[in-house]
């Protein structure tokens, strides 16, 4: 079992800069896959990025790269993922979530735990 927390969320202006944190509680950490996946209003939870569970693999969804950074310290349990040059229509709930094994990361029904999620609003 496995329990996740994200914080970092809030309201910044386009161009501006966010780290989303997720801290993660129970065993085994370190043997999860973590990913990053958003929800805006009115539209699917869509995948954002996603870490292997050394985190010598990274992936993320076109729409944030170049702009969003996914890293892990498993020392501490916590998983984040830095945004930066956010835009409008980064404005999401972000959740991140953990799931074992790399493959179909990006399927958000192929992960088992999921945090609360945490609001980022970013205006124009």
């Amino acid at each position: 079992q496995v329990q996740l927390v994200e914080s970092g969320g809030g309201l910044v202006q386009a161009g501006g800069s966010l780290r989303l944190s997720c801290a993660a509680s129970g065993r085994s950490f370190s043997s999860y896959t973590m990913g990053w996946f958003r929800q805006a209003p009115g539209k699917e939870r869509e995948f954002v990025a996603a870490i292997s569970w050394k985190g010598g693999r990274t992936y993320s969804a076109d729409s944030v790269k170049g702009r969003f950074t996914i890293s892990r310290d498993n020392a501490k349990n916590t998983v984040y993922l830095q945004m930066n040059s956010l835009k409008p229509e980064d404005t999401a709930v972000y959740y991140c979530a953990a799931r074992p094994g790399i493959s179909g990361y990006s399927d958000y029904g192929t992960y088992d735990y999921w945090g609360p999620g945490t609001q980022v609003t970013v205006s124009s």
